[in-house]
Order: structure tokens, then sequence, then C-alpha cells
């Protein structure tokens, strides 16, 4: 099945090196562009991608309202959007992965990574770039005020490898292979941490994850 995915940056030549990328990947079509943030709510809502690629900073509406737009709680049928920036600690990234986004990409992350998380967001996971998954989310720890949240059922002993897995960035596959258990059971178990923890996506698994001091 065909990927369709929407590239949105205001830098004509990052834009078009990123649709030159993803299009020449198989089973991916790059079907839609934007340079701003209102272009990117309007094309991704005209076309409805499977997965929207989009900037932090763009004229109009930055990245992290685009996403909170399209993937937040708010949103009537959330979409699955990449965030892509050249900043790895910023309030920014930081702010779109509370928006709902699926993934966070360095710009300079390289083509293999680039379509892994796309992939990866089309599936339903969640990939941040592995270079700054560590820095980013206990950055996200040590500034969240809120005190973490308590299981609603306390957290079985496979549950538990399964959250600190997911924290570190590893794709169901990665985790079946690594616990030598099958795919549905990964997604069984990611299902119930996200019950448990009243969370949305594996990216707030992973931050509660940081949060806690589990990894």
């Amino acid at each position: 099945m065909t990927i369709r995915v929407v590239v949105a940056d205001d830098q004509d030549l990052v834009r078009t090196g990123l649709v030159m990328i993803l299009g020449s990947q198989p089973g991916i079509e790059v079907v839609g562009e934007a340079a701003d943030g209102p272009g990117a709510l309007d094309v991704t809502t005209r076309l409805r991608p499977d997965v929207l690629l989009v900037d932090i900073q763009m004229p109009g509406l930055d990245g992290v309202e685009v996403t909170r737009r399209l993937a937040g709680p708010d949103a009537t049928d959330p979409m699955a959007v990449v965030v892509i920036t050249t900043f790895d600690l910023d309030e920014y990234v930081l702010g779109a992965l509370r928006a709902g986004a699926r993934g966070f990409l360095l710009k300079d992350a390289g083509p293999d990574l680039l379509t892994q998380a796309i992939h990866a967001a089309a599936k339903g996971d969640a990939l941040i770039a592995p270079n700054v998954t560590r820095r980013l989310l206990a950055t996200f720890a040590d500034r969240a005020s809120a005190v973490p949240v308590r299981p609603i059922d306390p957290l079985t002993e496979r549950e538990e490898e399964v959250l600190v897995l997911v924290a570190r960035g590893r794709t169901n596959a990665e985790i079946a292979a690594e616990l030598f258990i099958s795919l549905s059971t990964v997604k069984t178990h990611v299902a119930a941490l996200m019950a448990k923890l009243a969370v949305r996506n594996r990216v707030e698994i992973a931050m509660w994850a940081y949060q806690t001091k589990r990894v």
C-alpha cells in the first residue's frame, strides 16, 4: 500500500529536497506541498494524506499549531504528523510532541531515518531521532511541572519492559524481536500502556517513562 505524504516547509530548497528523497522511495508518494502553516492546513485537509511532514518554524502558523489542529485532542479525525526541524532541544519541539506529533527528526537525519519515520507514523507508531531521544525526553521530564499521573492499574512486568523500549525509540517490530514476542502481542501491550497511563500515543508513553525516571 502506497503511503501518501504532504510536505510542508517554508524553505524552497529544503522542501524540494525532502520531496525528492521521499518521492524516490518505494511505497511512498508525495501528493502535496506547502510553504506556510495555513497552506499546510489547507492542502492536508483537502488531500487527507496518510502522513504530514511539517517544519517547526513556518510563517502564518508554526508547525506546533498545525500539528495541534490536525493531530491534537480536539481534532475530530486526528492525522499522522511528523515534525522535522533544525533544533533538537527547542520549546517548539516539546510543544509539537505534546500537540500529538508522531515523530520528530532533525533535517540532517538522512533518507533512511526519514523514510522509517514516515512508515512508522503511517502504521501508528512513533519515531524520534535516536541521537536526540534521550536528551529531548529527559529535558521534557526535567521541565515538567505536573506530577506524573499514576497508572489506572499497576503495570505488569512485561508492560514495564515494553515501556522502556518505547521510550528508547524502538518500533513495534524491534520490541518484538528484542523481547521474543509476537508483533500483535507488542501492540496489545502498547495499547494497555496507553489505557493505563491515559495517554494518546507512544510519544506520551515515552514522556511518562522519563518523568518517572524509568529511563
